[in-house]
């Protein structure tokens, strides 16, 4: 009878939620399709011109029958002009998310862009991306910002020959241009990123090409229109090692060719302190630390960051078992009032149980959100 009567009461409240979060859906995705948006809706200003990228207090949320998922709650990062971002943090953070919420590829109509702005520094002036609508946004995404996904396997279509996907990508964006001389644009494409024999991989199938080989060719599609900013959604992943090495140096000369800025989200702390200029760490959603390289490597001052980086195998160490984290992530449709890492910290003060500590400076460059690091 008690079981029942549970089962009941939890069907009434996802019957609840379910018809809350339709609402909320709809309201979004009319804001979504509106037709003739004026231009003057979605301009901006930058608060410093020397970024292409600002994203302030960005919320991105999933409507699920459980509850609202918190994926992307607050997020506050600026990406300068030339420079490589890293975005770090544990599997489930936000990261990919965040990066989505920046292409506005968020799948919906579960997952909504609900609060912030994305600045994005146009060459035709500065715009806003949460307002601005997906005509326009069409001309943005693989053209003045691209991305390399994650997985080169499932990333490429496998019906299609890998020219005729690169081919598409510039013909979409450079109508213009000849068809003879898009080929030569791929081909030129392909042996940027150290394709050798070129001509014949432009005719081959995804699934006649190795892993590190597939993700030298979403790199050159990412690469073919000249893109002013590039996010780099774990472009290592299953690659081995030796692979791994020539990726990152092929991205890194690539930046500097194209003069290009580089959003970098991985879980790799060798890849960050190797390829980064800046580094924000994620936890749940937030913002826990974010700096330069140095600072955060040479200084980390949240627990976490510690942990993260005290988690990084060392060579010559001899140790018992490689270090992680106690405890769990929680659970983003019921966050907790208090600091999300207090659970799983072992520096933990009497002001953890408080409020949710807030992004505040330590240094010129370097912020945390920790209430160890609070003013009295």
């Amino acid at each position: 009878m008690v079981n029942k009567t549970v089962q009941a009461e939890a069907k009434k409240r996802m019957k609840e939620i379910a018809k809350s979060n339709k609402a909320i859906i709809k309201k979004f995705e009319k804001e979504k399709k509106r037709k003739n948006v004026s231009q003057i809706e979605y301009q901006t200003d930058m608060h410093n011109p020397n970024n292409i990228l600002e994203i302030d207090n960005l919320h991105t949320y999933f409507y699920t029958d459980m509850g609202v998922v918190k994926s992307v709650n607050g997020v506050t990062l600026e990406i300068p002009q030339g420079k490589t971002v890293a975005l770090v943090g544990e599997s489930g953070c936000g990261k990919s998310v965040t990066s989505l919420s920046i292409m506005k590829l968020v799948s919906g109509p579960s997952g909504q862009i609900t609060n912030g702005q994305i600045r994005y520094n146009r060459p035709s002036g500065p715009i806003d991306i949460v307002k601005t609508p997906i005509s326009q946004m069409q001309h943005i995404r693989g053209n003045e910002i691209s991305m390399i996904f994650q997985e080169p396997m499932t990333s490429l279509n496998p019906v299609f020959r890998i020219g005729a996907q690169i081919d598409e990508a510039i013909m979409l964006h450079r109508p213009d241009v000849k068809k003879a001389d898009v080929k030569k644009q791929t081909i030129k494409m392909l042996e940027l990123v150290g394709i050798a024999r070129a001509e014949g991989i432009y005719k081959s199938f995804p699934h006649e090409l190795s892993g590190g080989m597939r993700q030298r060719v979403m790199i050159a599609m990412s690469l073919c229109c000249n893109p002013r900013l590039i996010i780099a959604d774990e472009p290592t992943t299953a690659l081995d090692v030796t692979i791994q090495a020539q990726v990152l140096e092929l991205l890194r000369d690539l930046k500097t060719k194209i003069d290009a800025s580089i959003l970098l989200i991985t879980h790799d702390l060798g890849v960050v302190a190797e390829m980064a200029d800046f580094v924000v760490v994620m936890y749940a959603g937030k913002i826990a630390e974010q700096g330069t390289v140095h600072d955060v490597f040479l200084n980390p001052k949240h627990p976490y960051t510690m942990g993260l980086i005290k988690s990084k195998p060392v060579v010559n160490q001899e140790v018992d078992r490689l270090y992680s984290i106690p405890g769990q992530v929680p659970n983003p449709v019921h966050l907790p009032n208090h600091c999300f890492f207090k659970d799983r910290c072992d520096k933990c003060i009497g002001a953890c149980s408080g409020d949710v500590p807030k992004l505040r400076q330590v240094d010129y460059s370097h912020k945390v959100a920790c209430h160890l690091y609070e003013e009295d």
